[in-house]
């Protein structure tokens, strides 16, 4: 069983297209969130890989995901999906988001969000989770959750 790492939760959501997450992404970055908190998971293409490139200065890491295909990734929460196994391709989203405080039927659902062409958007937020929540909400970012959040809005 994959067991949830306290220190690394995270607020998810997904976009439905790259043109709604860049919206997204700039509200987040204008509301003083750093790139470095941002995490994209996306399926492959040309529009992911430049707005991967855009928002943290150079190319996210291709990799295949059970359930969901080839896809770019780029955040801190990529490597917390891959674990010390570094199993997220073998396991996909939907056996891996209990790492960060997540279901199993929500990472089944950001699962198939994403394989659908949506752009999971993640922001390591612990302090500021409703702010993320709320902005991800604002900008189309659909089944926006916080993954295990202890603190209080």
């Amino acid at each position: 069983m994959i067991g949830v790492e306290t220190t690394r939760l995270f607020t998810v959501g997904v976009f439905q297209d790259v043109a709604w997450a860049v919206k997204g992404l700039d509200a987040l970055i204008g509301a003083g969130f750093p790139p470095e908190s941002l995490t994209i998971i996306a399926k492959e293409g040309a529009d992911i890989s430049t707005l991967v490139e855009r928002t943290f200065g150079s190319a996210g890491e291709r990799l295949d995901v059970a359930g969901i295909g080839a896809i770019v990734a780029r955040g801190p929460m990529v490597d917390a999906l891959q674990g010390s196994g570094r199993d997220l391709p073998k396991l996909g989203l939907a056996g891996t988001m209990r790492r960060v405080g997540f279901q199993a039927h929500d990472g089944r659902i950001f699962e198939t969000l994403t394989g659908r062409g949506g752009v999971l958007v993640a922001i390591r937020t612990e302090p500021r989770a409703a702010d993320a929540l709320a902005i991800l909400h604002s900008y189309g970012g659909g089944n926006a959750a916080i993954g295990a959040w202890t603190g209080k809005v």
